[in-house]
C-alpha cells in the first residue's frame, strides 16, 4: 500500500498508542488489561496494578519524627473496596464527585502501631511525586453495559495506578462530522443503561479524527466541548515546542514494544506501519491533543488542579483559564520593589469576556495560590457577587487542607488577616467595601492576596483607594468580564496591568460564547405619523377575519392611553409578537430590561392583557432604589402594591427573588422575565437568548447586560439584543464611535455586537449558493431531475448544509422589521417558497437515499420558521429508516414512492445500508453483493439498462441479501452460515495462488468446514451455548489463533504447495477469528 489509509485502526488509533507510548505510557494488550481485571468486563479497574501502586505510594508514613510505618494491606484492601463501590444511586454526577474526593484527598484510614490507634491517609495517586506512579494505556476496552449483557468499547483508555482517568474515541477523519460522532458515542457511553461503571473514573474525555480534535469531562452536553489552544511566552518557546514535537513523532519505538503492539490485535497492519516509518511524519492535531493534555505531568495538573463541581456539573478548565491561572502565578511567585520601595508581589486584571468562566478561574487561581509552596502562609480573599460560589470553593480548598471563612464584618476580616495560619475568606463586594473602611490599623503582610470580581467596578474603583492604604503591601488580582477604559489602563498599569485577556472575537471563535445580533427597533414604535396603524396591517396580515377584529381590539387601546403609556403599549405589542413568533414553544427565554419598577410592573400588566407570551417582574424591595428612580421620588402605590403581593406570596425578598429566578431556569414559565437592575451582572442562563432594551444602558453596565445572552446552549446561534430606547443608533463595525462605548480602545471591544443587518445581508448569497447546487437541472419543473442531481452523495451532505444555512438566515431576516421595510415583498414570498420547496425536496432525497442526517439541532426551529411566516402546511419531519427486512412495512414505502428510477434508488440504498451493517460478519458474501449493487447504479447512471431493468436488479439483489443465498456456495455450507463466512475468506486467499477454480473452492470448502469445528470446540466446550465473554478471553482467543493458523498452514499451504506467506496466514487467521466473534457471539 503506497497511499496512506484511512481506516481508523491506521490513522487514529494506533498513531494515538504510538504517541501516548513515547509520551510516557505502558502499553497493555487487550488480553492483558483484561487479565489484569480479573477477566470480568464489569469490573473496570486494574486491581493488581492499584494494589501494587498502593503499596509502594503509602510505604512511608509519617509516625513521629524519627519513625515511619506503611499502610496495612488490609486497609489497602478496604481502599481497593472503597473505590470499586461507588453508589450510582444518589447521581451520576454525585458518584463522580466522590471519586473525585477519593482520588484528590485520599481516605482516612486508622490502624495500631505499637498498640496505639494512629490516622493515615491512604492515597490513591501520588500528586507530589508524578513519577511514582504508573501510567498505562490499552485499546478496545470492553465493558459490561448496566443493564443487560452487551458491551460498549471505547477506543483507548489511559490509566492512572491501575484506574482510568481518561477515555479515548478514535474516528477516521475522512467520515461525517467525525468528531460529532465520537462526541455522540461518548454520551451514548453516559447513559444509565450504558457503561457509567467506567466513566464515573474518568476526568478527562477525549474525541480524536487526526486533524482535528475536542474534549471535556463527565457529563458534558455536546455543545460544550471545547478546544484546547496552547499558549506561549514567546515565539521562540513556540518553535521550540513544535520541533520538539517532530522530533519525538519521528522517534522510533522500541523493537519489543513494536512487536508487543503488532502481536495480536494489529498484527495484519505491522508493515504498513514499518513502511510508514521509513520516511518523516507530520504533527497532527490528534498529537498536539494528547501532548498537551494527556503527558502525564500535565494530566496529573489538570486532574488535581483544574476540575471543579459547580452547581450540579463537573467541569474541567478551558485553556485560557489554564493559562491565566499559569500566568498570574509565575508573576507572583516572587515579590518585588515597588516604584514606593515597598515589598509586594505584582498584581494585575486578568480580563476574561463574560460567559467565559472567569468566575472558575478565580477559584482556580485562588487553590493555586493556596497550594504555593514559596508563598509562606497565605491570606486570600475572594470578593464576588456569586454567593453560590461560597460552596465551591470552600469545597475546592479542602484539597489544600484550609477552611474557608466567610467575613462579613471588618472585624472578622481583621482577626483572619492577622491570625499567623493560612486564611481563605469570602465575602461579598458590598461587605467586603464596608469592612475595608473598618480596619484602623495598616496590614502589610505581603502575602495576602485580594482576588476581586470586578462585576461592580464602577462603584468601588478597581484599586479602591481604601484598599490601597488598609493593605498597602497586598497583591490585588481582578477578574473582570468587560475590557478596561482607557482611563482606567494607566491606572491598573501601575499594579502589573492586563495579565491575560480573552476578548469577544477569541471566546465567539472557541465557541466559548454565542455572537450577539443587535436590532435597533426605535424608528416604528414612535406614536406620531400613525406607524401604529401600519404596524397592526403587517402583524395582522395572515389572521382570520374574526382573529383580526379581536386583535384590533385589543390594539385599539393604544389610541386611548397618553403618548408615554402608549409607547409601553406598543412595545409590548411588538415584544408579545417577536417572542411568539420566533421563540415560543422552543425551550429559549427571554429578558425585558425596563428603567424603572413602575414601568417594569405596567410591562407586566400589558403583556399579560395581550396574552401571547408569560411574564413575571423581579425587582428590588421598595426602599431600593433602582434605575431611574429617584433619590426624592417616593415609591408609588402601584410598587408598594406589587410588592405587599410579592411578600404575602413568598414571604422574604431573598425567597421571592430564588424562587422566581428558579421558575425562569427550570419551568416553561415565565417565558420573559422583567427587571431594572437585578440579573444584569452575574445572572447565568444559558437559555436566556433575547434581551430587550427599553432603557439607556452606557459603558460597562451595557456590556455586562448584553452578556447575559451570550452564552452557550443547544440549538443557539445567536444571543439577540433588541434595542427599543436608541442605546445604539447606527451600529456598524467600529463600536468606538458611539457615546455608549467611547471610554475603550476599539479593539478591546471588537465583535461585542454584530448589527443583525449585516447578517441579513448574507441571506441572498447563501440563496444564490442553494441554487447553484442544482445549475444543470435542464428543466426547472422537473422534480425528478432535481433528485438525480443529488445521486452524489457528497452533493448531499453539500445540500443539506447550505439549505440550513439558508433556513436560519431566513428566519433571522424574518423576525426583523428592516428586512421587511428593506426587501421587495416578492422576493420575501421567493425566499418563503423556495424554503418550502427545498424542505421538501430534503426529505424527499434523504428517504429515497436513505440518508441518516441528524437534523434535531434546528428541525424545531425550522418547523416555528414555517409555521409562523411560510405556510399552515405542515412539513413532514424526518422519520427512522425502515429496516429492509421488515419486508411489509419497507414495500409500502417503496409503494409511496413515485418513479421506477427512485423505487430502485431507495431499494439500492437501504440495501447497501444493510450490506455496511452486516459486513464483518461475512465478509466475502456483502463485498460481492455490494460489487454486484454497486455495477447496477453504475449501469443505470451511464444508461446502459433502463429504469425497468435497473429497478429489477437491485430488487435481485436486495432479494439475495435477505435471503442470504448465493448460487456459488457449495452445497455442504448451504446450511452452514458460519463455516460459508469462513468459506467466503479463504476463497479470496486461495484463489489468487492457483488457477483451478474447482480446486480452490474444495480446498476452501474442506478448510472452513475444518475451521468451523475448532471454532465450535473452543467457544462452546461441551455446552449448547458459548463459553461466556469468551471473546475477551485470551486463553481461549489466543489458542484459537494458533490453531486455526496451524491448520491453514498444514492442510492449505503445505498440503497443496500453494505460495501463502505468513504473514498472509496470519491476516486470513485474524479475519476468521473476527468473524466467530461476531457470529458465535457470547
Amino acid at each position: 500500500m503506497n497511499t496512506p489509509s484511512f481506516k481508523e485502526d491506521h490513522i487514529s488509533q494506533i498513531p494515538a498508542i504510538q504517541w501516548l507510548c513515547k509520551l510516557g505510557f505502558e502499553y497493555l494488550t487487550e488480553s492483558e488489561a483484561l487479565k489484569l481485571r480479573g477477566n470480568k468486563t464489569q469490573q473496570v479497574i486494574l486491581e493488581e496494578v492499584l494494589r501494587e501502586r498502593l503499596r509502594v505510594i503509602n510505604s512511608e508514613k509519617k509516625v513521629s519524627s524519627t519513625r515511619t510505618t506503611y499502610i496495612s494491606d488490609a486497609n489497602i484492601e478496604n481502599g481497593i473496596r472503597s473505590l470499586q463501590e461507588i453508589p450510582l444511586n444518589e447521581g451520576y454526577i454525585h458518584g463522580c464527585e466522590s471519586v473525585y474526593n477519593l482520588l484528590t484527598l485520599g481516605m482516612a484510614v486508622e490502624q495500631s502501631v505499637d498498640g496505639d490507634k494512629k490516622s493515615f491517609t491512604l492515597h490513591f495517586i501520588d500528586w507530589e511525586n508524578p513519577s511514582t506512579n504508573k501510567f498505562q494505556v490499552t485499546e478496545e476496552y470492553r465493558v459490561m453495559r448496566s443493564t443487560s449483557r452487551d458491551h460498549y468499547v471505547p477506543d483507548l483508555v489511559l490509566f492512572i495506578n491501575g484506574i482510568p482517568i481518561v477515555i479515548i474515541e478514535c474516528k477516521r477523519p475522512d467520515m461525517k462530522d467525525p468528531l460529532r460522532q465520537a462526541i455522540s458515542q461518548h454520551l451514548r457511553n453516559q447513559q444509565e443503561d450504558g457503561i457509567r461503571s467506567l466513566y464515573v473514573y474518568s476526568q478527562l474525555l477525549l474525541s480524536l479524527a487526526t486533524q482535528e480534535a475536542s474534549y471535556a469531562t463527565n457529563g458534558t452536553p455536546e455543545k460544550f466541548w471545547a478546544k484546547w489552544k496552547e499558549k506561549f511566552p514567546s515565539e521562540l518557546e513556540e518553535k521550540t515546542h513544535q520541533a520538539k514535537l517532530i522530533e519525538l513523532k519521528n522517534a522510533k519505538l522500541a523493537p519489543e514494544l513494536s512487536k508487543k503492539l503488532f502481536g495480536e490485535r494489529f498484527r495484519y497492519v505491522q508493515q504498513y506501519f514499518e513502511a510508514l516509518e521509513q520516511q518523516e511524519v507530520q504533527v497532527t492535531e490528534q498529537d498536539e491533543y494528547l501532548y498537551n493534555l494527556c503527558r502525564p505531568e500535565r494530566l496529573m495538573d489538570l486532574t488535581y488542579s483544574f476540575v471543579l463541581f459547580d452547581d450540579g456539573a463537573k467541569k474541567i478548565t478551558r485553556y485560557q483559564q489554564y493559562f491565566a491561572v499559569k500566568k498570574t502565578m509565575d508573576r507572583i511567585r516572587h515579590p518585588e520593589k515597588d516604584d514606593t520601595g515597598r515589598i509586594r508581589r505584582k498584581g494585575g486584571v486578568i480580563w476574561h469576556t463574560q460567559g467565559s468562566g472567569k468566575s472558575l478561574t478565580m477559584v482556580m487561581l485562588a487553590q493555586a495560590i493556596a497550594m504555593e509552596q514559596s508563598i509562606p502562609n497565605p491570606k486570600i480573599i475572594l470578593v464576588t457577587d456569586r454567593t453560590d460560589l461560597d460552596r465551591q470553593i470552600t469545597n475546592t480548598f479542602r484539597k489544600c487542607g484550609m477552611a474557608v471563612s466567610n467575613a462579613a464584618t471588618g472585624s472578622q476580616l481583621v482577626h483572619l488577616l492577622e491570625s499567623p495560619s493560612d486564611a481563605v475568606v469570602t465575602t461579598i463586594i458590598n461587605k467586603f467595601a464596608a469592612a475595608v473602611k473598618k480596619i484602623q490599623k495598616p496590614l502589610d503582610n505581603p502575602n495576602i492576596f485580594v482576588l476581586i470580581d470586578e462585576g461592580h467596578r464602577t462603584q468601588h474603583g478597581t484599586f479602591n483607594i481604601e484598599m490601597q492604604k488598609t493593605l498597602p503591601n497586598a497583591c490585588f488580582i481582578a477578574m473582570t468580564g468587560t475590557p478596561l477604559f482607557k482611563k482606567e489602563k494607566s491606572t491598573a498599569a501601575k499594579f502589573g496591568g492586563v495579565i491575560d485577556a480573552y476578548t469577544v472575537d477569541q471566546a465567539v471563535e472557541d465557541g466559548a460564547v454565542v455572537p450577539l445580533l443587535y436590532e435597533g427597533r426605535l424608528p416604528r414604535l414612535e406614536v406620531n405619523s400613525g406607524p401604529l396603524d401600519r404596524y397592526f396591517d403587517m402583524v395582522s396580515e395572515p389572521f382570520s377575519e374574526n382573529e383580526k377584529a379581536d386583535f384590533k381590539k385589543k390594539f385599539s387601546r393604544a389610541d386611548q392611553i397618553n403618548s408615554a403609556e402608549q409607547r409601553i403599549y406598543s412595545i409590548c405589542w411588538d415584544i408579545s409578537l417577536h417572542f411568539r413568533d420566533n421563540w415560543k414553544g422552543t425551550g429559549f427565554k427571554a429578558m425585558l430590561v425596563c428603567d424603572k419598577k413602575v414601568n417594569a410592573i405596567k410591562f407586566k400588566e400589558i403583556l399579560d392583557e395581550i396574552g401571547l407570551v408569560s411574564s413575571e417582574v423581579l425587582i428590588s424591595s421598595v426602599d431600593d432604589r433602582e434605575g431611574e428612580d429617584s433619590v426624592y421620588e417616593q415609591s408609588s402605590d402601584k410598587v408598594q402594591k406589587f410588592w405587599k403581593r410579592m411578600m404575602q406570596e413568598h414571604g422574604t425578598p431573598r425567597k421571592y427573588e430564588s424562587q422566581l429566578v428558579s421558575r425562569f431556569q427550570n419551568q416553561p414559565d415565565p417565558e420573559i422575565i422583567i427587571v431594572v437592575d437585578k440579573l444584569l451582572t452575574g445572572f447565568d442562563e444559558p437559555k436566556t437568548t433575547v434581551l430587550y432594551l427599553t432603557r439607556n444602558l452606557q459603558d460597562h453596565k451595557l456590556l455586562q447586560a448584553i452578556a447575559r445572552v451570550n452564552r452557550v446552549y443547544p440549538e443557539k446561534d445567536f444571543g439577540y439584543v433588541i434595542d427599543y430606547y436608541g442605546v445604539i443608533e447606527n451600529l456598524d463595525d467600529a463600536l468606538k464611535m458611539y457615546s455608549a462605548f467611547q471610554e475603550f480602545d476599539e479593539k478591546d471591544v471588537e465583535g461585542t455586537l454584530v448589527n443583525i443587518a449585516e447578517e441579513i445581508k448574507k441571506l441572498p448569497q447563501k440563496h444564490s449558493e442553494l441554487w447553484d447546487i442544482f445549475k444543470e437541472v435542464k428543466n426547472s419543473r422537473d422534480a425528478e431531475g432535481y433528485q438525480m442531481i443529488l445521486r452524489d452523495e457528497a452533493l448531499r451532505v453539500v445540500f443539506y448544509d447550505k439549505l440550513s444555512a439558508f433556513a436560519k438566515s431566513l428566519k433571522l431576516a424574518l423576525s426583523t422589521v428592516s428586512f421587511h421595510d428593506d426587501t421587495d415583498p416578492k422576493l420575501i414570498e421567493r425566499y418563503k417558497s423556495d424554503l418550502l420547496f427545498f424542505l421538501k425536496l430534503r426529505n424527499a432525497v434523504s428517504a429515497r437515499y436513505s440518508d441518516r442526517i441528524d437534523y434535531s439541532r434546528y428541525e424545531s426551529q425550522i418547523q416555528k420558521l414555517i409555521d409562523t411566516h411560510v405556510t399552515a402546511e405542515k412539513v413532514e419531519p424526518i422519520t427512522e429508516l425502515v429496516n429492509i427486512f421488515d419486508q411489509e412495512s419497507f414495500a409500502k414505502e417503496v409503494e409511496k414512492t413515485v418513479g421506477e428510477a427512485a423505487k430502485a434508488d431507495k431499494i439500492a440504498s437501504r440495501t447497501a445500508k444493510h450490506i455496511a451493517e452486516k459486513m464483518e460478519e461475512d465478509p466475502a458474501f456483502y463485498k460481492k453483493f455490494s460489487q454486484m449493487l454497486s455495477q447496477a447504479i453504475a449501469d443505470y447512471e451511464a444508461r446502459r439498462i433502463s429504469e425497468t431493468q435497473y429497478l429489477q436488479r437491485v430488487k435481485d439483489v436486495m432479494n439475495g441479501v435477505l435471503n442470504h443465498t448465493d448460487s456459488d456456495l457449495p452445497e455442504s455450507l448451504r446450511q452452514e452460515p458460519v463455516a460459508a463466512a469462513f468459506y467466503g475468506l479463504t476463497l479470496e486467499f486461495v484463489k489468487e495462488k492457483m488457477n483451478d477454480k474447482k480446486v480452490s473452492g474444495l480446498i476452501s470448502e474442506q478448510a472452513s468446514l475444518a475451521i468451523d469445528q475448532l471454532v465450535k470446540t473452543a467457544v462452546f466446550g461441551t455446552s449448547q451455548k458459548p463459553i461466556v465473554d469468551w471473546e475477551n478471553k485470551d486463553m481461549i482467543t489466543g489458542k484459537l489463533i494458533i490453531e486455526i493458523g496451524d491448520y491453514l498452514i498444514d492442510e492449505v499451504r503445505d498440503k497443496y504447495q500453494l505460495d501463502l506467506a505468513f504473514s498472509e496466514l496470519d491476516e486470513l487467521a485474524v479475519k476468521i477469528l473476527e468473524v466467530a466473534k461476531r457470529r458465535y457471539k457470547s
